[in-house]
C-alpha cells in the first residue's frame, strides 16, 4: 500500500480524538486493523478514521463494543461501514435503544422518591425488598430495571415475583 495512504497510530489518535491506548484496545478486539512495518510499527489505512467514527457514535448511543464488533465483522471483507450500513444497523439497534430509554425513564422517575440509602423513605422506597422477595427474580439488581408484571411502566414499588 502506498505510504501516503497510511497513517501512524499517533496520527490516527490525533485525527480521531481517541487515545493511543484505546486504539490498541480496539485493535485487540478486532474493531480496527493495522499492518506492521519492517520496524514493527503500526500503520493504519486512512479509512480507519471512518471506522473509528462509527465505533464512537455507536458507543455514544449505548451500543456495547461486542455488538459493534459483531456488526463490523459481518461486513464484506471487513470494509469500512457505509451510510447504508449505518442505516441498516441503527434500525436493528432501535428496539434495544428503546428498551434502554424505558429503563432510564423508570430509574429517573423512581429517583424522585429515593433519597439514597440510609433510608429515610423505606415505607415507600421502590428498592425496598422485605423478606427478600426479589430473590425469586434472579441475580442482580431487579427492582429498578425490571418492569412490574402487574402494571405498565412507570410503576411505584418493587416488581411482583
Amino acid at each position: 500500500m502506498p505510504k501516503n495512504l497510511e497513517i501512524t497510530v499517533g496520527q490516527l489518535a490525533s485525527r480521531s480524538g481517541v487515545t493511543v491506548s484505546a486504539l490498541h484496545f480496539y485493535e485487540s478486539k478486532g474493531l480496527i486493523r493495522s499492518r506492521r512495518t519492517a520496524g514493527n510499527q503500526r500503520r493504519f489505512t486512512r479509512d480507519t478514521l471512518r471506522r473509528i467514527a462509527f465505533i464512537r457514535v455507536s458507543q455514544r448511543v449505548g451500543i456495547p463494543l461486542r455488538t459493534i464488533q459483531g456488526a463490523l465483522s459481518a461486513l464484506p471483507d471487513e470494509r469500512t461501514p457505509t451510510r447504508e450500513d449505518w442505516a441498516r444497523l441503527s434500525m436493528a439497534w432501535r428496539s434495544e435503544l428503546d428498551d434502554r430509554i424505558r429503563q432510564l425513564q423508570r430509574l429517573r422517575d423512581g429517583l424522585t422518591e429515593c433519597i439514597g440509602c440510609g433510608c429515610l423513605s423505606l415505607d415507600r422506597c421502590a428498592l425496598a425488598n422485605p423478606d427478600d422477595v426479589a430473590a425469586a427474580m434472579g441475580p442482580g439488581s431487579r427492582l429498578m430495571v425490571a418492569p412490574r408484571r402487574d402494571c405498565a411502566p412507570p410503576c411505584d414499588g418493587p416488581a411482583t415475583p
